[in-house]
């Protein structure tokens, strides 16, 4: 059974249920939710064929974004329409978005600020992101080009700290990739089907760009807090390239020198974040909330994956045209390479000197790295041992 004999037969409540499913169980990060999407909608619902699926995963790499929360939307839109690809990611998102915003109000309203097991959260950001780091750079740093980029893309956003010089690092890698790369051209591919209309596609793309270029005038003309918080989050869900960890540092150059948020704030946030199953972008539900509570948390969720939902109906029409074009591929190795820079930068500030401080703090981030990388074990076990061992190091330093 073919994804196009299977486009358009799914009820919305069909998508959502199995969605929510995915989203209540689906621990591990991106990779891991692509490894259960394939399970479910490939092997055991026939949604959808092998090919068609691999070329949905290809277009979510290709765009900014969450790749899983992506595929999850290209999904939902190719069962159900444009309403299926909300009903796929409301159903994938609201778990871990809940979870976390609970998590927000216990630390807004409780003075847990000098906690050992809140410290250890923090420790759990150290151990993932340099997990992140090691990942990123095998796949997207193959070579002295690559890892050039990284490097100077590394430099400069730790001596130029903000969210408008990783934008322009990243423009800059993907013009250098752009020309540089052009001759390394990537075999061609299998076209395409396309499930949306060109004219759905062209609409998503002007409402991208327009709220992409309006918001910060916008921000600018009417200074309200929910227009400032609309304006960051979408612009973060709109250029993050990479995967999830490299929201990281685009979030913390938004949210932390506003005064919105403190970083132990965030990075305690950010290693709870590990410990429920679903998107990592849904970090920002935590974010909204100890912004502006439950309606911070609306805002921030929304903001942050209006620019996916926007993405992907605006390229599954074209995407078979732009994936054959050379430099696109070309570009977006530059832009990689780039991502790995920036979450190096990350990896020292502010996740490293915000949370490392004395030897039992390294010692924490090292088991918790080697519990990751050498025994594989899941991200919510690392998170519980590492609360009880930020916990532990409290109780010893009291004496």
């Amino acid at each position: 059974m073919t994804a196009q004999a299977e486009a358009g037969k799914g009820s919305l409540w069909e998508v959502f249920a199995v969605s929510l499913r995915l989203g209540l169980t689906s621990f591990g990060g991106p990779i891991a939710h692509l490894g259960y999407f394939r399970e479910e909608y490939v092997n055991r619902r026939k949604w959808l064929d092998e090919a068609s699926y691999a070329d949905l995963v290809a277009l979510c790499q290709f765009i900014p974004g969450p790749a899983s929360s992506q595929v999850g939307i290209s999904i939902g839109m190719m069962r159900a329409g444009l309403l299926g690809g909300v009903a796929s990611w409301l159903g994938f998102t609201l778990p871990s978005a809940l979870a976390l915003l609970i998590f927000a109000y216990v630390i807004r309203n409780y003075d847990v600020t000098q906690a050992g097991w809140l410290h250890g959260l923090m420790i759990v950001s150290v151990a993932v992101v340099a997990q992140a780091v090691w990942g990123m750079a095998r796949s997207f740093i193959p070579d002295r080009a690559r890892g050039s980029i990284a490097l100077v893309t590394t430099i400069i956003v730790l001596v130029v700290p903000s969210a408008f010089s990783q934008l322009i690092v990243i423009a800059a890698a993907a013009l250098f990739g752009r020309f540089y790369f052009r001759r390394s051209e990537d075999t061609q591919t299998p076209d395409h089907r396309s499930y949306l209309s060109k004219r759905i596609a062209i609409i998503s793309w002007v409402i991208f760009f327009a709220l992409l270029i309006g918001l910060p005038l916008l921000r600018h003309q009417f200074p309200a807090t929910w227009l400032a918080m609309f304006d960051s989050f979408f612009r973060v869900g709109s250029l993050v390239f990479g995967g999830g960890h490299v929201v990281l540092p685009m979030l913390q150059a938004e949210v932390v020198p506003m005064g919105w948020v403190t970083d132990t704030q965030f990075l305690a946030g950010y290693g709870a974040a590990q410990a429920v199953p679903g998107p990592l972008f849904t970090f920002s539900a935590y974010l909204g909330t100890i912004m502006n509570g439950w309606l911070g948390a609306l805002i921030a969720v929304i903001a942050m994956f209006l620019p996916s939902y926007l993405l992907v109906a605006g390229t599954l029409p074209l995407w078979g045209a732009i994936r054959r074009r050379p430099h696109f591929q070309a570009a977006l190795k530059g832009i990689h390479a780039a991502v790995v820079g920036i979450l190096i930068a990350a990896l020292f500030h502010p996740v490293w000197t915000s949370t490392i401080h004395t030897v039992y703090d390294f010692c924490l981030a090292l088991a918790a790295f080697g519990l990751l990388m050498l025994w594989k074990l899941p991200p919510w076990i690392i998170v519980l041992v590492s609360a009880a061992g930020g916990a532990l190091i409290s109780w010893l330093q009291a004496f």
